[in-house]
């Protein structure tokens, strides 16, 4: 019984377990597999590297490595406060949620403490 490969449908030649009739096809096939899981990574790869630039930028030449800025004015600059990669509750019980090593905490009146975790 000849094997097919799973790709591209041609003749298989070579070792039994053999499942593609090459390099390209195995990478089409299991790009195309995975193609809805990595879009999903990816994009939110790329909303948490905007999140992460866009708190840079505002703490730029902030000689404390802290800042307090309107969360409007992160908002309008295109911050998305649902996505963080994890957070941070101090001795105080305050939750600063962290992109990375750029973090912020909510304070009152829509403020937005935004603080560099130091290496």
């Amino acid at each position: 019984m000849e094997k097919v490969c799973l790709e591209c449908g041609k003749n298989i030649r070579g070792r039994s377990d053999k499942r593609f009739c090459d390099d390209s096809c195995r990478n089409a096939y299991n790009n195309k597999l995975n193609s809805d899981q990595t879009n999903l990574i990816r994009n939110v790869n790329n909303i948490l590297r905007k999140n992460r630039r866009i708190l840079a930028d505002v703490l730029e030449g902030e000689e404390k490595g802290m800042t307090k800025v309107q969360g409007e004015k992160l908002k309008r600059l295109g911050f998305d406060f649902k996505f963080h990669t994890h957070t941070f509750a101090n001795n105080k019980g305050q939750t600063y949620k962290f992109i990375y090593e750029m973090g912020y905490l909510m304070l009152e009146n829509d403020w937005v403490l935004i603080v560099q975790k130091k290496p």
